[in-house]
């Protein structure tokens, strides 16, 4: 079992907790800060606010520090500088890891991870603090941080995520989807490579909190909404 680092945190908010299978056989982990912990996502010594990569008895990969080239990290991470991503999913073609960040208000955002990268949070945001307040000056870019594909701002609460690769929707096929839950919509990502080339807003009229979106072996596409009586969606042409 994998050993989290870190400070103890009595808070209910911001865990991550997407859980990925690379192609080696080693699982992904994504964890949040806590929230009121944020600066911890800048810290390598322990796995608040993370990407992790651990082997399935819960050990650091051990080709971590190789790929990162950051010897001064915690052994178990893959990349630091998230707030809290509720969405993950490999790329059917590279195999890369993609995540779907929250940001605060404003600043949710799109990466395609990779190994030693460091994305920002808190030093850098397109959001803001809850109550308006301007995050570290309100400073935007850094050299050496690395900026979304695309950033939600206002926030829309991305959460799950996946990569359509069947011939049922062949109009999809190559897009990426994220649920939202306070955007309360399904977004069709249309891409070109690691460029996004344009968003569709989807099922905007159900009005529920799409928490996670696979595609199905069927090909379709499959969606859990986030309620007390939360449903599972079957999202296919008519008939199929």
């Amino acid at each position: 079992m994998m050993a989290a680092t870190g400070p103890p945190i009595a808070s209910r908010l911001h865990f991550g907790s997407r859980l990925v299978f690379d192609r080696t056989g080693h699982l992904f982990v994504t964890t949040g800060d806590r929230f009121g912990q944020m600066e911890q996502s800048q810290n390598p010594s322990n796995t608040l606010a993370k990407i992790v990569r651990i082997t399935t008895d819960g050990q650091p990969a051990a080709d971590n520090t190789a790929a990162t080239g950051q010897s001064g990290w915690d052994a178990a991470i893959w990349a630091i500088g998230l707030r809290n991503v509720q969405g993950a999913a490999l790329h059917p073609e590279t195999g890369r890891l993609w995540v779907s960040n929250h940001g605060p208000r404003g600043g949710d955002g799109l990466y395609a991870v990779r190994p030693g990268e460091n994305y920002g949070w808190p030093v850098i945001s397109w959001g803001t603090h809850y109550d308006g307040r301007p995050i570290n000056g309100g400073l935007r870019q850094r050299e050496g941080l690395v900026q979304p594909l695309v950033h939600w701002t206002p926030s829309i609460a991305p959460s799950g995520l996946t990569f359509y690769s069947s011939d049922l929707m062949p109009e999809w096929k190559g897009n990426a989807f994220s649920g939202a839950l306070a955007g309360r919509m399904l977004v069709r990502i249309v891409l070109d490579g690691e460029k996004v080339i344009r968003q569709e807003r989807l099922l905007t009229d159900l009005g529920h909190r799409f928490r996670d979106v696979q595609q199905g072996p069927d090909g379709a596409l499959w969606l859990l909404t986030d309620a007390r009586d939360g449903a599972l969606l079957r999202l296919a042409p008519p008939g199929r």
